[in-house]
């Protein structure tokens, strides 16, 4: 009997809360080159090994007041942040796209899984100014291998691969122009930059995180994101930085987050809320 409805919805959320715990494990080890396997979960300020019951995403923040239990030491507010903000991504992508006879679609994994890959790259670069090329790199390989099945609006391809090709090869086609030119675009603008003005304006991690998008939402929506982005964090970062008194010459901006807060935004009001009310 096919997951549909209600069930599907809520095994997706709470498959959202878990994927959310381990995005916390990446946001953690992935910049100080630890494995994401081994050991197990350890408190960073005593180093002990956290039982399993402690380790209960939400529950477990909830019930031990947000502190260690052996050292007291605070739980940064990250960690429950991150699997909330899942676990309710997953449940809309479902409840979006998860509708069909089999009670799962392409569209509504994809989408779940760009959102996880936003969560884990937003939060790492909030955090340490990095974006991991497993996250970066390796989500433009699976938005390549999503377009195979999930459909993607025609753009770049309509102009290069004629209407009789099949559509999976012209879904493929469009994430990887998509991806090549958004990527190579960024690259060459921030190349220019640094040539004219002696600094970088913008790293190679989010060069790399732009031809994700590219690869996922395509063209149009990859330079939307950019463009709400570029605003948001121009806003945001002069806010930020009168408030907290930094030095704006110097000042490193989490350019990354703001990229995957606007794609987040984009993702949900062009591609999930419209299907949740067809």
């Amino acid at each position: 009997m096919p997951l549909t409805g209600i069930p599907l919805i809520v095994i997706a959320t709470l498959a959202g809360l878990l994927i959310g715990s381990f995005l916390n494990v990446c946001v953690f080890r992935l910049p100080r080159d630890l494995s994401v396997a081994h050991p197990r979960s350890f408190c960073p300020g005593c180093e002990k090994m956290i039982a399993w019951y402690d380790n209960i995403p939400l529950l477990s923040f909830v019930l031990l007041k947000g502190r260690c239990r052996y050292c007291r030491d605070f739980i940064p507010w990250r960690y429950p942040l991150v699997e909330l903000s899942t676990a309710i991504a997953f449940g809309l992508c479902f409840a979006a796209f998860g509708q069909s006879a089999k009670g799962w679609s392409a569209e509504g994994v994809k989408y779940a899984v760009l959102s996880a890959i936003l969560i884990e790259l937003m939060a790492s670069d909030a955090e340490t100014r990095i974006l991991p090329d497993e996250f970066t790199l390796g989500g433009t390989l699976v938005g390549l291998i999503f377009s195979w099945f999930a459909p993607m609006d025609p753009f770049i391809v309509s102009f290069l691969i004629p209407p009789s090709y099949a559509p999976h090869w012209r879904w493929l086609a469009e994430s990887a122009t998509s991806a090549l030119i958004g990527g190579g675009l960024i690259w060459f603008l921030a190349f220019a930059y640094e040539k004219i003005r002696h600094r970088d304006g913008m790293g190679l991690g989010d060069v790399k995180m732009i031809a994700m998008l590219g690869a996922f939402l395509g063209l149009p929506l990859c330079l939307l994101t950019l463009t709400t982005a570029s605003l948001a964090g121009a806003v945001g970062g002069i806010i930020y930085v009168k408030a907290a008194h930094k030095d704006m010459s110097t000042y490193e901006l989490p350019f990354g987050s703001f990229l995957g807060g606007a794609a987040l935004l984009i993702m949900l009001v062009t591609q999930v809320w419209p299907s949740l009310h067809h």
